[in-house]
């Protein structure tokens, strides 16, 4: 069996960041540190988190007097940023700066007096933060359909911005509708949508057009892993989405010559090797990675979790 690993794959810069300022901060002020929601979506990551002293809450009111509190890399709405401040509660922030640029441009898109579209998917706590930052109304759309049924004059002044994990491919044909329908719509451009997200559906789209069948490691809750492997559908290839190595069943590969591998922004490079192994437990395996995009973004940590031997990012955060 052949095993091809995608690239770009795992980890990207926001969720490195992420983790980073939760280790960094057991390290400067001891265990534990308070995290509201999981700080990726990735079960691995948080449980391996907990074990060095962080406690994951579902809200603020968890958090007791005084103790150092970490808002994940999805963002929060400002309800939640104002409910610290008010408990004086030390706060760190993980959102991921793509993230916080989304923010900014929808609070400079209501104060210029355009009603705020938002592409994405509803319930994800992303969209649930953006939606949070704006004191207006947001108009929540995640395919053409919904544009139609928007209750606004097609003359009204409107703005759209995106949920950051999706893609432009998934983005194209909502923004098009949008652009058919308003007479007076802004908006950012395509290249503002996650770097990490683009590149990695990218190499899945390649990638399927060698393999037999597609195995992407990542959490069931990810929204970005999820759409690796619904690309795979699309392109006609047998795919599955597995936690890690546990989920993998035999049976979905057996007889294959060419297995893709890749992994979701949230999902650790250690899961994939796991998912190598037991692959070599079913049969022989000759291990290749596919020619792609190397990413060599960093974004910088809060000032007071940076070390002299910090790497300067290569993209500054908005």
């Amino acid at each position: 069996m052949r095993v091809v690993l995608a690239q770009p794959r795992g980890f990207c810069a926001g969720v490195v960041r992420a983790i980073d300022i939760v280790e960094r901060s057991i390290e400067k002020y001891g265990a534990p540190v308070y995290v509201r929601h999981e700080i990726v979506h990735n079960r691995h990551v948080v449980s391996g988190l907990e074990a060095k002293g962080a406690r994951f809450v579902d809200e603020l009111d968890e958090v007791p007097e005084g103790a150092v509190t970490i808002f994940s890399a999805h963002g929060v709405a400002r309800s939640v940023v104002d409910d610290a401040r008010a408990r004086g509660l030390p706060v760190l922030d993980a959102t991921c700066p793509l993230v916080s640029k989304v923010h900014s441009q929808s609070r400079r898109y209501v104060a210029q007096g355009r009603t705020l579209i938002l592409i994405g998917h509803a319930g994800h706590p992303e969209v649930e933060g953006t939606i949070g930052q704006v004191d207006a109304p947001v108009h929540l759309v995640s395919t053409v359909r919904d544009v139609s049924a928007l209750k606004l004059p097609d003359d009204a002044p409107v703005a759209y911005v995106t949920q950051t994990t999706l893609s432009v491919d998934e983005t194209r044909d909502v923004i098009s509708a949008l652009k058919s329908r308003f007479s007076d719509l802004v908006g950012p451009d395509t290249s503002d949508i996650c770097y990490a997200t683009q590149h990695r559906q990218s190499a899945v789209r390649e990638l399927c057009r060698t393999v037999d069948v597609l195995l992407v490691v990542g959490a069931s809750n990810s929204s970005n892993s999820n759409r690796l492997r619904e690309i795979g559908v699309e392109e006609g290839v047998p795919s599955y989405l597995i936690a890690d190595a546990g989920e993998l069943e035999a049976d979905w590969v057996r007889g294959a010559q060419v297995v893709g591998l890749t992994a979701g922004a949230s999902a650790p490079e250690e899961l994939v090797l796991d998912v190598i192994a037991a692959l070599r437990r079913i049969e022989d395996v000759e291990v290749a990675q596919m020619h792609g995009v190397e990413e060599n973004i960093v974004f910088r940590l809060p000032p007071e979790l940076r070390r002299e031997d910090d790497r300067e990012p290569d993209q500054a955060e908005a």
